[in-house]
């Protein structure tokens, strides 16, 4: 695989962007393969240091892209609280999706909340 590394360091959290590539990024770009490399990575930065690592991989900006349509989810529940709505169930998403998500809401006024276990873990947005 071919492309560029870039890794950051923002509030104490370590961030990997792949880029570049073409083709053999773009299949990796998905996101289920991106949790998958993330998850390899963390478990390899524990065996290597002992410690757990909350690292972050971007593949070819499907973070950022995710990033938007949380968003865009997060618009469209809040409509729906607007027009009357008690509270409005997301799908089921990763923990830093949730997070991102939480920080949208409470940022827009609204509450929200994670309900649910494991994989099937999900937020719960009501107003205020």
């Amino acid at each position: 695989m071919d492309g560029d590394l870039d890794i950051t360091v923002d509030n104490g959290r370590v961030y990997v962007s792949v880029t570049g590539g073409g083709q053999s990024i773009d299949r990796l770009s998905t996101p289920e393969a991106v949790q998958a490399l993330q998850d390899l990575t963390r478990l390899a930065v524990q065996a290597k240091t002992g410690r757990f690592s909350r690292l972050i991989v971007d593949v070819g900006g499907s973070r950022s892209a995710r990033a938007q349509q949380l968003t865009g989810m997060v618009d469209a529940a809040i409509a729906q609280i607007v027009a009357g709505r008690m509270e409005v169930r997301l799908e089921p998403m990763s923990s830093y999706e949730r997070k991102l998500v939480h920080d949208e809401v409470a940022a827009r006024g609204y509450f929200s909340e994670s309900q649910g276990e494991g994989k099937s873990r999900r937020l719960v947005i009501r107003a205020s």
